[in-house]
């Protein structure tokens, strides 16, 4: 490409950060720095009665969070700002003049109880999506029907307006999509958008446009509901003179539900219980709490691969991928047309792999911190032991401590289902005599020297100890299952063990 690719996330600030949001940005960042482009960020804040406090640094802590910090911001601007919509709104009205002056736009006077009247007269008249087009802008108020000298004087009185685009009739709109292909639409489909509402606001469709090509975007990377709006922004491509600069659309495809039965939603996110915001939202309408994937535990890194892989495929095997190597492997050419079904499992299966590639060191950290929580302190070299032994069974950092505790707190209750089943007078036996060895033993106590000297006492008792072990487990940790008991031995120390057979011995009765 010899021209720089340029690239656009623009988010409105109007609550939390979807994750279909997120994917996109993620796309439009991969595809940036495959071509060796610039990743910019655009708040499109038109629509002031929307706008919810803190949701912009929401936005801003989101993409930081998983590693995709633009180029351009509005906390790191770059040449061609401001990157907030309400602080260029004085432009706007300058383009928005120019399609009045060349036909391509109009003043449009009417009331919403006119717009509404209008609305319940084509319904009546069995018109399907009833709109204002070019046929019922005859029939309204407007710069189009009303004399030229009323305009002026409703203008100049202060009158409420809005500028509508003027769509042309019996023409087609072609649009070459890069993931969709060749796009067509006749414009007696289209109506007429408004581009700057009654507040001095521009709309979407001008604002963007507008800044789209004074910030020099190559590319317009979006969701697919923006799809039918697209001929309407090549229109004013058009309109505005700005043809032959206009950037290549690629629209992405939605993010469905589990079932794929529709587009993913808040509601779904809340019936299956997974996140569908990036970080923990907090609503400053009623103080609402919406978990986040972050907050939910999920590994950044984790998070980001499983997005990608949300409508993208790298054309091979592969599914784990740093952030160099996506962007290496990344195209638009692979993006598919269809939704894709969001499987909230595979999220999952990444955190374990992200989590389990972590060193001992790392994750330490992570079971450190919720000991913490409880006020509870123990060596950072213990730690990394009990991670070591943990991670395996870990799909999120706080398991480690979750499914851990065993490693810190004694037993004082016991499976009962394992009790009836499994304790007996050979498991008494084999204890008994393991903890007396444990006691004159010298040296600390390794895994391989746990399981040679528990192996030997039991058979020293001729008692088979595979018919034992998970009572001897029971007595250590409280329950049946877990990681590799010779390894949760060593750890404790002789000690410990000392102490949790002894309490075992004398408090579990089978029924």
């Amino acid at each position: 490409m010899s021209k720089e690719v340029r690239v656009r996330f623009a988010p409105s600030p109007t609550g939390a950060l979807h994750i279909g949001g997120v994917r996109t940005a993620l796309y439009n960042y991969l595809f940036a720095k495959k071509n060796g482009g610039k990743f910019l960020l655009r708040i499109e804040d038109t629509d002031q009665n929307r706008y919810v406090p803190g949701a912009e640094e929401y936005i801003k802590n989101a993409l930081e969070w998983i590693g995709i910090a633009p180029d351009e911001s509005p906390w790191n601007p770059g040449e061609v700002g401001p990157y907030r919509q309400s602080e260029r709104k004085p432009m706007y009205m300058e383009y928005a003049q120019y399609l009045l002056d060349q036909g391509h736009a109009y003043y449009a006077f009417d009331t919403p109880e006119e717009l509404d009247e209008m609305r319940k007269r084509l319904t009546a008249a069995r018109v399907v999506s009833p709109q204002y087009n070019s046929i019922t802008r005859t029939q309204m108020k407007n710069s189009l029907t009303l004399p030229a000298d009323e305009v002026k004087a409703r203008l100049a009185s202060g009158d409420p307006y809005v500028i509508r685009i003027k769509i042309p009739r019996k023409e087609e709109v072609r649009l070459n999509d890069l993931v969709r292909g060749w796009v067509m639409v006749h414009s007696n489909s289209l109506d007429d958008k408004v581009l700057m509402k009654s507040d001095g606001m521009p709309t979407y469709h001008l604002a963007n446009i507008v800044d789209d090509h004074l910030m020099g975007i190559t590319h317009v990377i979006r969701g697919e509901e923006w799809l039918p709006s697209a001929p309407l922004h090549v229109l004013l491509y058009k309109f505005l003179g700005w043809e032959d600069s206009m950037p290549q659309f690629a629209h992405l495809p939605l993010l469905l539900k589990p079932d794929g039965n529709g587009k993913l939603s808040k509601r779904d996110a809340e019936k299956h219980g997974f996140p569908i915001f990036p970080l923990n939202w907090t609503s400053p309408e009623n103080g609402e709490l919406v978990d986040g994937f972050k907050e939910a535990g999920y590994l950044a890194d984790a998070f980001l691969n499983f997005l990608a892989f949300l409508g993208w495929n790298p054309g091979d095997q592969r599914e784990m991928f740093t952030v160099d190597e996506l962007i290496e492997a990344f195209s638009i050419e692979r993006i598919g047309k269809s939704g894709t079904k969001f499987d909230i499992n595979k999220a999952k299966w990444y955190n374990e792999q992200y989590l389990r590639k972590k060193s001992n060191a790392e994750l330490s950290d992570y079971l450190l911190a919720d000991l913490a929580k409880e006020d509870i302190s123990i060596s950072k070299e213990k730690a990394e032991k009990i991670v070591s032994l943990m991670k395996e069974r870990a799909t999120f950092p706080a398991d480690l401590w979750k499914e851990g505790r065993f490693m810190v707190f004694a037993p004082t209750e016991f499976d009962e289902r394992i009790v009836n089943k499994k304790w007996n007078d050979n498991v008494v036996i084999v204890l008994t005599a393991f903890r007396d060895k444990l006691e004159v033993i010298s040296t600390d106590l390794s895994a391989d020297l746990a399981r040679t000297m528990l192996g030997e006492t039991a058979e020293e008792k001729e008692i088979k100890l595979g018919k034992i072990m998970q009572a001897v487990r029971l007595a250590i940790t409280g329950v049946g299952a877990g990681p590799d008991l010779m390894q949760i031995f060593e750890i404790l120390g002789k000690e410990e063990l000392i102490l949790r057979i002894d309490f075992a011995l004398k408090n579990i009765k089978a029924s």
